[in-house]
């Protein structure tokens, strides 16, 4: 490597350093020497074009580092609001010995496939917990959907809560407030009572600390999973969620 590549490609490589550990140095370029400087490294970079993606592959590894200890963070100290929230809904066995959180869209496409997923998670697993939580991030009608559910569930306990989950889930055409009040209607809810809990201020508390906690979690789309302190993004099907739960269950 010659004198000239080789200050190019310090100068580079001390670019990615964090002014945090960088040594403070007072500025001692001139304006020339900077403009050289800047040509000697505009030289190296076109002729070794493979150091952006080295610098490149070493950002995204760095921001992943980052991630998954900011990720860690909040899984130890939200686990409470993650796992033991009183407004989500709890199906599966409410004294489970492993929880599964989900982060759903009533109007997801992938959502619903996932349905016969956690269905057959807990028809197989006696010993499985699901918190499911409202995450309306597909629009105005999923929000009215999920104020909807949140407001049923004071009347809803057990079996029927369930039912009124995936009925909801499974109901043809869009979700919003007329067709989750369909499903109540249907299951014999109090409609009087349900329009009063829709005021309550709680609700949309709930669903504001629903998706502050699904940002935070790295959470930008729907499903998404916890088990234990894995975050799985997707409809990723039954065998990928039932190993990690025997893992975490480990």
């Amino acid at each position: 490597m010659s004198f000239s590549a080789a200050i190019a490609r310090l100068v580079f490589l001390a670019a990615l350093v964090p002014p945090s550990t960088a040594l403070a140095q007072p500025a001692s370029f001139t304006p020339d020497q900077r403009e050289a400087i800047g040509g000697i490294v505009r030289e190296y970079l076109l002729k070794n074009p493979e150091v952006l993606q080295e610098a490149f592959t070493e950002l995204q590894r760095r921001q992943q580092v980052a991630e998954q200890a900011g990720r860690a963070e909040v899984l130890t100290s939200e686990r409470g609001k993650l796992e033991n929230s009183p407004n989500d809904f709890v199906l599966g066995n409410p004294q489970g010995d492993v929880t599964m959180v989900e982060f759903l869209d009533y109007n997801c496409g992938y959502c619903k496939r996932a349905v016969a997923d956690v269905k057959a998670l807990i028809k197989a697993d006696p010993k499985l917990r699901v918190v499911i939580k409202d995450f309306p991030v597909l629009g105005p009608g999923s929000v009215e959907a999920s104020r909807v559910a949140l407001a049923a569930k004071s009347q809803l306990t057990g079996d029927k809560l369930y039912e009124f989950h995936t009925r909801l889930m499974e109901k043809r055409g869009q979700a919003n407030g007329d067709s989750a009040k369909a499903v109540a209607k249907e299951l014999g809810l109090d409609m009087s009572r349900l329009e009063k809990d829709l005021q309550r201020d709680g609700i949309n508390a709930t669903l504001q600390e629903n998706m502050e906690l699904g940002e935070r979690l790295g959470i930008n789309g729907t499903p998404g999973f916890v088990i234990g302190n894995e975050v799985i993004a997707g409809a990723v099907g039954v065998e990928p969620l039932k190993q990690v739960i025997a893992n975490t269950r480990k």
